[in-house]
């Protein structure tokens, strides 16, 4: 069997979430939280890797997202990257310094934040688009079944 093929049932088999507006946002700010710490413990908070693996929880919260609250993703995105930024932005000096320091990387790493909200943006409008299709084509079915009912 091809490995394309292969690859396909093993992502078919995977876990299909549908998270409600709330539950993406408090999804995505606790695995970007984690990352964060993660990346602090591990790499002395990488802004590189913390921004790689903010497309993916992006990707994943859109996806995840049941259809009735699609526009909460690309809204609860940049918020996580906030969220998840505060442990690897730094900052000495209490509350203001460390207030500082979060202002000032999520400005130095503005272009994370927007990529992974472009990448949630885009998949929801995408899964917008196939439930209007969907929608409408059982419309047209359902026309089609209560003509064929009316007629002689």
């Amino acid at each position: 069997m091809p490995p394309v093929v292969l690859a396909l049932r093993r992502l078919r088999r995977l876990p299909d979430p549908r998270l409600t507006g709330l539950g993406a946002g408090l999804f995505a700010c606790g695995a970007m939280f984690v990352l964060g710490c993660l990346d602090r413990l591990l790499l002395d908070g990488s802004p590189l890797v913390y921004g790689l693996l903010f497309l993916p929880v992006s990707a994943l919260t859109a996806l995840w997202v049941r259809e009735a609250d699609l526009v909460t993703a690309p809204i609860s995105v940049p918020i996580a990257f906030a969220v998840g930024v505060v442990p690897i932005a730094g900052g000495v000096g209490g509350v203001g310094g460390r207030t500082m320091a979060v202002v000032t990387a999520l400005a130095v790493h503005a272009g994370w934040l927007y990529g992974g909200t472009l990448v949630a943006g885009l998949i929801t409008c995408v899964r917008k688009v196939r439930e209007m299709g969907r929608r409408q084509r059982a419309a047209a079915a359902a026309t089609r079944v209560a003509r064929r009912r009316t007629m002689p």
